[in-house]
């Protein structure tokens, strides 16, 4: 720790040109063929000339200080830019590797802020150090000493093969194909390929024009259907392979990903709880997620994973050990009544009668087709069943100086929060929720979403939970009879 400036790894010039060209790449492509003769070419090789001298820029303008009370990043050379952060506002910092880094035995340094989080960016950003000085910087910033040297390494939790299984159900196949489309239409677009290009494929679409539609139907949605299993399992295996939480001294520290390696530090004086999702395809298959509350980090953000799509009863484990009692994943919840079991099925039945009666009128009125309002009428028994889904994932819970909140059905979570990190309550009552007398109590807190809600709970039962959680805090506002 020093008041000196410091520049990035001299082996960051080996990486950064590359990073601008790759960035760059589609428009030099783009050039590369539309332009006329050479000149095309010439084009390309000017473009590729500023692409490297970018990237060699960035190193020369970027210096970084770590001083007692702050650490500062100064980037730019027409325009100069420092980002300033007290070193008491951060939550995080991870050390993230891609392959080229690897190779070169660098890594990226994220040092991760509540109030950059809730912004939408990464927060201080050191592209990239050598490994060994980033570990050190991690531990020096994070205040802890290194796991490895003390020997207090306790590991909660490791990828097994077979959780692979579970990467279909996350349908993180189907961004990825939009992503390959999007970029081979702008390919295309910039190419401009001759249409006699493609005379096989016009073929191909004839043939298949020509065949039943139930039988384009059929294959296209089992296409479909694999390829986004092949694509989910691959950004499953890229995003999650070597994965490992650990414990150690006062941190919980989580490993991942093939190509580009992820360190994440999380100190555990900073957490506040925990959250098992399990999306509808992902329950299932008795697959769950968790993910940390931490103060700082915002929920669901990519620092705060503790564990991938993984066997429910894993994830009910990862999050005992992590807080430490395992009777907020465990314990059974108390439902929410009749009143909103009545209330689900209220709204399901109107929307489902609303859509309904919507496309019934456009049929009788604008000569529209009847079989929208009949395929419609399957929204009834859809709602009934999701209806009752959603409010038997209903519940709510006080244990061990815990709130425990679960809801959804689509997603379900179940979320756990200390009460010593709730900074207080509010108390929502719609025209309805007063008639039907329930209301949605949320716990306000600085972590993770910052506010979590119980849905459709008994007034009673919300005010005994507040008071049994904050003792004497709702006494001036109640009326004694």
């Amino acid at each position: 720790m020093s008041d000196e400036w410091n520049r990035l790894s001299a082996r960051m010039l080996a990486v950064h040109p590359v990073q601008e060209v790759v960035r760059l790449l589609p428009v030099l492509i783009g050039v590369l063929f539309i332009g006329r003769g050479g000149q095309g070419q010439i084009w390309s090789l000017v473009g590729l000339g500023l692409a490297i001298a970018a990237g060699l820029l960035r190193w020369f303008t970027t210096t970084y200080q770590i001083t007692g009370d702050h650490v500062r990043v100064r980037r730019g050379l027409l325009s100069r830019k420092e980002l300033s952060v007290p070193r008491d506002r951060i939550r995080t910092v991870d050390l993230t590797s891609r392959p080229l880094q690897r190779i070169l035995g660098l890594s990226r340094v994220v040092i991760g802020t509540g109030r950059a989080d809730r912004m939408g960016s990464e927060g201080v950003t050191l592209d990239a150090l050598a490994t060994a000085d980033a570990a050190r910087l991690r531990e020096e910033l994070l205040h802890r000493r290194t796991e490895h040297a003390e020997g207090l390494v306790d590991v909660l939790a490791e990828l097994q093969p077979s959780w692979v299984r579970f990467g279909p159900f996350t349908l993180s196949g189907i961004a990825a194909i939009g992503v390959v489309v999007g970029s081979l239409a702008n390919l295309l677009n910039e190419v401009r390929l001759d249409e006699d290009d493609f005379g096989m494929v016009e073929s191909f679409l004839g043939r298949m024009a020509s065949a039943p539609v139930w039988v384009l139907v059929i294959g296209l949605l089992v296409l479909t259907v694999v390829l986004v299993s092949v694509l989910s399992v691959i950004a499953y295996v890229l995003a999650f392979w070597n994965f490992r939480l650990a414990r150690g001294e006062g941190v919980l520290r989580v490993t991942r990903g093939l190509l580009t390696t992820r360190q994440t530090t999380i100190e555990l004086r900073r957490l506040r709880g925990a959250e098992i999702s399990e999306p509808l395809l992902l329950r299932a298959a008795r697959g769950a997620r968790c993910s940390a509350i931490t103060t700082g980090l915002r929920g669901e953000h990519s620092s705060s994973v503790l564990l991938p799509p993984a066997p429910r009863a894993v994830a009910h484990r990862v999050a005992s050990d992590v807080l430490g009692d395992a009777a907020v994943v465990s314990e059974e919840l108390t439902g929410h009544g009749s009143r909103a079991h009545l209330r689900r099925h209220t709204r399901a039945l109107l929307f489902a009668a609303a859509v309904t009666g919507l496309l019934a009128v456009l049929w009788w009125l604008a000569d529209w087709p009847a079989w929208p309002w009949q395929v419609a009428l399957v929204l009834f028994p859809a709602g009934a069943l999701l209806a009752e889904d959603r409010y038997r994932n209903l519940g709510h819970a006080l244990t061990n100086g815990k709130v425990v909140f679960r809801s959804g059905s689509l997603i379900r979570r179940r979320q756990v929060l200390s009460t010593e990190g709730v900074i207080g309550w509010v108390f929502h009552r719609s025209f309805f929720q007063r008639r039907a007398g329930l209301l949605s109590l949320t716990a306000t807190t600085a972590a993770g979403r910052q506010h979590y809600t119980g849905i459709d709970v008994p007034a009673a039962e919300a005010i005994a939970l507040t008071d049994a959680a904050e003792p004497g805090l709702l006494e001036p506002f109640l009326i004694r009879r």
